[in-house]
Formats: C-alpha cells, structure tokens, sequence
C-alpha cells in the first residue's frame, strides 16, 4: 500500500532537510553558495549564442539573459528549470522525464549521496524496490568529469526535491530531437568540387573535386544519428556499429539519414575524408525522431569512446571528429554536453536548422564550442530553407548532396538540408586532422592540436566574401579543402612548406550517371542566367 499524500510531502520534506547539511560546494570563484545554493539561478548563455538577430551586437564573452525555454519557478533556493518553449518541442516534450545537470565542481561523494537520497525518496513513495527504480528510471552520464548527470522519471513532488538540491545545475524536461533533412530531389553532385575551389564553380570545375589522396587515415568520424549502413560498399570496411542507445532498438539505419552523413565524409566516392573510420551512434529511430535525452547519451558515448583511444598506444591515431545533423527546440543541457565533449577533444559540427529562423533558437546549433553549419546553394546563395544568424559559423554545400544510402550495399540518395551541410564541414575537419604535420617538421608539435585550434584554423581558411543572401550577423564564409595542395598556408606560415599531398587529386564526382552530368549543367545554366 503507497503513503497517503501527507506523509509524502513529509517524507520529501525531510529528505530535503537532509540533502541540505551535506557538505557545500564552492563555485569557481571560491564563493560559498550557503545552505540553499547562495546566488540567484539567473538563466544565462556563453558568448555570441542566443543574441538575436536584429539585436545589438555583443561581445563573444558576454554573458546574456538566455532564451532556451520557459522557466517555471524563479525561487532563489532551486535549480532553473527548462521546458520546451517551441511549439514544435512543447508538442513532442516526455512530461515526466527528466534531463538533471551537475554544478562544476561537485565530487563523486556528492553525487552519490544526491542519487542515493533520490532513490530512497522514492522507494519509500512506490510499491516498487530499490533496485527496480534504478534499473528503470536513472540513466547516468559522465563526460570524463568534465559535466555529469542523469535521466529520470520525476513526479512533481520528486521533482522539486531534485531541484533543491545544492548540487544540481539545471532541470530540463525531456524533449523530441529529429533529423535535419529537408528534401529529396534529382541527382545533382556538386559539394565536393565547391570546397575544392575558391572561385565560384564553372562548366571546368563543377565536377571536379581536388584533395589529398591520403585525407582520413588515422581518423574515427562518430555518426551520432540514426545509424550506418556499415556493410555499404562504398565504406570499404572501414565503417563499424558503435552503439544503439533508443531501447528495444536494432543495430542498423533504418532511416538512411545517417548513412547519407556518413557518406559525405568518408565514403570512396562522395566523401570528403576518404580513408577515415565512420563510426555508427544510433540515437534516432527509423522515423528520424527520438528523445534528447539519447541523444546525450549517444554524445556522452562518442566522447569517451575518444577520449579512451586518444590515451592508448596507437601511433597511427590522429583524433576524432563527430557529426550532429539533428535538432530541436532549445536544450541547454545538449549544448552543455556537446561543449563538454568538445573540451574532452571530440573535434564536432553541428547542423544550423531548416527553419529559415534565427539558428541561437535551437539545440545543439546554439552550442558555443561545436561548429555550427548553414547550408550553401550551387549559386553560392544560402539555401532558402537555412538557418542563419550569430550563431552560424560557417557555410557548406546543403541542397541537393548525393551520397550513400540504406537499402542495400551500393544505395544512394540526394538529399538537402542544413543535414547534408554539417557532414562537410566534419568530413574537413576529419580531412585536416588527418593531415597534421609530422613531429619532427617546423609545424609540428607534441600534442595533437585541439578543438578550439582547428576550428579556427577552419574559420580562418574558409573562402570569404562568396555568398549571398545572408542576413545582418550572418558569417560570409564557405568551407575550403586546400584544392589538393600544400597546406602551409592553413598551418601557420606561408613562406614554408609543411606538407606535401601523397597524390592531389583531381576527381569527376559525378561518376555514377552521364545523365547526373547533363543535369548538373542544366542546373548551372539556370542558375548562372548563362543563357
């Protein structure tokens, strides 16, 4: 038989009591926060993240009121809670699950004795034993301690209780996260050859893709999406299933969304990266939807899956890269975990979003540290349905991007999307990691460079000044490869040579179909008013 409601709110009373006497913690500039978590939970973002398009400009370091959902309680004693404040997330939110964060700096110690207090509460308001509550309501997260959490099923009363707790950061409500593909039309490959030349394409170059022969090798690309067709010929083996995190899920794409991703970066023919690993992290079911909470998990997984080979003995082992081609409405706790995993080294692009809106309104586009990618047209316009905004931070090829498929071991598709657009964008960053220069060379350093290093180096590599059609804020600057030639200039000093290409390759990807060709130049034509 369950305790009547009074005892229930004096049970969660006295646990309360009890969580307040467990040791305080100090934030990061070595200030008490008391007994009830001291300073007001005032609901901020980092930097450049969340200013609205048409608002005044900030300084990236700035700290802003932040826009990521609704706050439903602003008592000085709890943690901020979070639900979905689009309609799009509000209508697809899990009404009782729940996203918990740790504050920085709170202990294993801590934390256990927050996760056993909250198994007790609820042992003793459920018919149900210990055990079972934790089998079938925690579900626990760890990047490396560099940010941790967990995922429950919280009833109102239980929820409150969590969110006194002087150890908790933020409350989110759990929320549906979906795949940012917008449409299927006729094959038209063109994205290869538009990152391999800094002029816009011509009837010379449209189909030609210039790069390194040896870009890829030694790289592990997560695929954090709806999974890989791994048995497809055009990975050569070289991809593999990591994990499947929705339950009672199988471990195949059942979407094809993911394997397309996949292919951009590393597959023989429409890859950017084309000796690199793929790796499968399945956190959308076969409908292209699934649950942010997943979604942390399959980004928690890719980050310790790094993290762990980046301290082993590989010498052929050069970093990993990671591709996020999903959204949803604003999630600060996905943007605190991407960002932690991109602190872990985890080198990671984002998909921008196909609404046409302002790219800070969602989640993991808002993230600080990943690389947020809008998507770019054949003409060099932004793509109609793209997001934009202060939160871009770079272009790449997104509509009509022919790539690998499911279906069988030699499918393919043309998709576009703010989707097709990140695996670029991961495809380069895979494609430079691959080729750091030596130890032993002037450009060399002991370390393998860092997120934050190679994202700038991208930023600062890109071709500037192509695109049109971009909104006040938005960053004029579309991804570029190098054409195939010495990266000396990418890596610091243009007056010396830092790497020679095994083989520059100039490459027809359009080598599936003469007709894909006649298309291609039909489209060109139109576009470029040529006639």
């Amino acid at each position: 038989m369950k305790i009547t409601q009074p005892v229930l709110w004096a049970v969660a009373l006295n646990r309360v009591a009890e969580a307040l006497v467990l040791p305080e913690i100090r934030d990061e500039r070595g200030v008490s926060q008391g007994e009830h978590g001291g300073r007001r939970h005032d609901v901020e973002e980092h930097g450049r993240r969340g200013r609205p398009h048409h608002g005044p400009k900030h300084e990236k370091d700035e700290h802003r009121p932040c826009k990521h959902g609704k706050e439903a309680h602003d008592e000085e004693e709890l943690a901020p809670l979070y639900t979905p404040g689009s309609a799009l997330s509000a209508s697809s939110s899990r009404s009782n699950k729940y996203i918990i964060l740790f504050k920085e700096g709170v202990t294993a110690e801590q934390i256990s004795a927050h996760k056993q207090l909250l198994q007790q509460v609820l042992l003793e308001t459920s018919d149900v034993s210990a055990q079972g509550i934790v089998a079938d309501v925690l579900d626990s997260f760890d990047l490396e301690g560099v940010l941790s959490g967990y995922v429950a099923e919280l009833s109102p009363m239980v929820l409150e209780l969590v969110r006194r707790s002087p150890f908790v950061q933020l409350v989110e409500q759990d929320s549906e996260v979906h795949t940012n593909e917008f449409d299927t039309q006729n094959n038209a490959p063109w994205g290869l050859a538009r990152i391999s030349h800094r002029d816009p394409l011509s009837l010379g170059s449209f189909n030609k893709y210039l790069y390194d022969d040896a870009a890829g090798e030694g790289v592990d690309s997560y695929i954090i999406d709806t999974g890989i067709n791994v048995k497809h010929k055009e990975f050569e083996g070289r991809a593999q299933w990591g994990k499947t995190i929705p339950d009672n899920d199988f471990d195949e794409d059942g979407n094809g969304h993911g394997t397309h991703c996949a292919g951009t970066i590393a597959s023989k023919h429409y890859g950017v990266a084309k000796r690199a690993n793929v790796i499968a992290v399945k956190v959308l079911r076969s409908n292209g939807s699934g649950s942010m909470s997943d979604v942390i998990m399959g980004v928690e997984f890719a980050a310790k899956q790094h993290a762990s080979k980046a301290k082993s003995n590989d010498k052929k082992f050069k970093g990993s890269t990671a591709n996020m081609s999903l959204g949803g409405g604003k999630s600060p706790s996905l943007d605190r975990v991407v960002d932690a995993a991109v602190k872990l080294g985890l080198h990671f692009s984002v998909a921008a979003g196909n609404e046409n809106q302002d790219a800070c309104n969602t989640s993991p586009a808002a993230s600080e540290r990943a690389i947020t990618v809008g998507a770019s047209t054949l003409s060099d316009d932004r793509a109609y349905f793209s997001n934009w905004g202060s939160c871009v931070d770079i272009f790449a090829p997104g509509l009509n991007i022919l790539s690998t498929y499911t279906g069988s071991d030699d499918a393919t598709a043309t998709l576009s999307g703010t989707s097709m657009a990140s695996p670029h964008v991961a495809g380069l960053l895979t494609y430079f990691l691959s080729l750091q220069p030596e130890k032993s060379s002037q450009f060399g350093t002991s370390a393998q460079i860092t997120p934050e290093q190679l994202k700038k180096k991208l930023l600062d590599y890109s071709t500037k000044g192509v695109l049109f059609d971009l909104p006040e804020d938005t960053p004029n600057a579309l991804i570029y490869n190098g054409g195939g030639a010495d990266l000396s200039d990418f890596w610091g000093d243009k007056g010396k040579k830092s790497h020679k290409p095994l083989f520059a390759h100039e490459y027809d990807n359009v080598w599936a179909s003469s007709d894909a060709m006649f298309e291609q130049v039909r489209a060109m034509f139109g576009k470029l008013n040529i006639f």
